[in-house]
């Protein structure tokens, strides 16, 4: 304890001055209440500050997070892909128009409308949507075999059609690599094939250009079919009806056993005229026999009965001309079957003709084609890919992902706002 007492006096001040003498010691002063407030507003005002200065720092640490989770990284991703993983593409780019032949417009309207591109709009438009068609892409695949060439080991995870393929599937691949656009002010269709080799990608867009030719030429094959048919059914009837003409003319002379009318009549009349002209010196024999002053009646009456055997016979084959026989019909009525026959047999042949000659046009038109294809950008393999381009589909990517998070943000913020409202 003493030296407890000691040390205390030791490290007391002393306050005794000359003869011992205690000094005056002025107490510390109080501190007025405005400069408590000041140091307290003060140190309010540092920890204030002290806490922005976290908040923002762990505000911006957690923005610069969130870029980097949600644009930067994914941006990274899809350049690594561009640049290292993606399957490199080559393009093929055709072009072609319907054209019109100069006979195929029919109405006027379509003559005011030939040879511009208002005459094949409709030709075009079909053959846009056939190219795009589920049909194009079967028949690309037995021909070309379009899904064996996606379905290659070599193509990206991403591009590649998985097997075994669907249909769906390969015409969703379809519809990605093959484009078909139509300027309706040119008239001008454009095909754009992509494949992952340049002259796979030729040779799918030749083909493609193939279908479209014979698309163009099945829109009119019914037209030409209907015509062909038409004229073909219209010569067959009329070779069927000059074959039973003549076989009517044929009954006629089998039944009537007459070749030919006017022979048979050529030869009545050759008869009448030979016996017409021996009745005649007959007649002036018998005349010049009676007129003598003392006839002989024995002369007179055989001549007499000739002129009258002959007269007979004229009457008979005058009758046999006009009047019916044993069959009921008369040589005239059998003339007259026969030349009505005999015309219905011509005018058959002449109807004949006609319809060969119709038909012969209408197997010349249905040979031509009234639409047709004409190429003017031939398909060429190229030398770069198409896709991808790496540099400028990163760059889209990182703006994609940028105004993706912004617009999240955004909503996120006035979500926020609303709630705590």
């Amino acid at each position: 304890m003493l030296e407890l007492v000691v040390s205390e006096k030791q490290n007391m001040p002393a306050t005794t001055g000359p003869g011992n003498l205690p000094q005056t010691v002025t107490p510390p002063g109080v501190p007025s209440t405005e400069v408590r407030a000041e140091e307290n507003r003060m140190r309010d005002i540092m920890r204030i500050q002290q806490d922005l200065v976290r908040r923002r720092r762990r505000r911006t640490l957690l923005l610069v997070a969130r870029l980097a989770f949600f644009v930067l990284l994914p941006s990274f991703l899809a350049g690594y892909y561009y640049y290292v993983i993606a399957t490199p593409f080559y393009n093929a780019t055709a072009a072609f128009v319907i054209n019109q032949s100069n006979g195929a417009s029919a109405s006027a309207l379509g003559g005011l409308f030939s040879g511009t591109q208002f005459a094949t709009s409709q030709d075009a438009i079909t053959v846009q949507n056939y190219l795009q068609s589920r049909d194009a892409m079967l028949r690309l695949d037995k021909d070309q075999g379009f899904k064996k060439v996606f379905s290659a080991p070599n193509i990206d995870p991403l591009q590649r059609l998985a097997t075994p393929a669907t249909n769906e599937a390969a015409y969703k691949i379809y519809t990605r690599n093959v484009n078909v656009g139509y300027d309706p002010t040119e008239g001008i269709i454009r095909l754009d094939v992509t494949s992952p080799d340049p002259n796979q990608s030729v040779i799918f867009a030749k083909a493609l250009i193939s279908y479209a030719e014979q698309q163009v030429d099945s829109m009119t094959k019914r037209m030409r079919d209907d015509q062909m048919k038409g004229a073909q059914q219209s010569y067959n009837d009329a070779e069927a009806k000059l074959e039973a003409a003549n076989r009517a003319v044929v009954a006629l002379q089998t039944k009537y056993k007459v070749m030919s009318s006017d022979v048979e009549v050529s030869l009545i009349s050759s008869q009448i005229g030979a016996l017409q002209t021996e009745l005649t010196k007959d007649t002036l024999d018998l005349a010049a026999m009676k007129s003598t002053s003392n006839p002989v009646q024995a002369r007179i009456d055989p001549l007499q009965q000739r002129v009258d055997e002959v007269n007979r016979q004229i009457a008979a084959l005058r009758a046999q001309m006009t009047q019916n026989d044993g069959h009921g019909e008369s040589l005239a009525e059998i003339q007259g079957q026969l030349l009505a026959a005999q015309a219905d047999v011509q005018t058959r042949q002449l109807m004949l003709s006609t319809t060969l000659q119709a038909l012969e046009s209408a197997r010349i038109t249905a040979n031509q084609q009234t639409r047709y294809l004409s190429v003017g950008v031939q398909p060429v393999a190229a030398d770069d890919p198409s896709f991808p381009r790496a540099f400028e589909d990163t760059i889209v990517a990182f703006l994609i992902f940028a105004g993706l998070y912004l617009i999240l943000s955004m909503t996120a913020s006035i979500l926020k706002e609303q709630v705590s409202s």
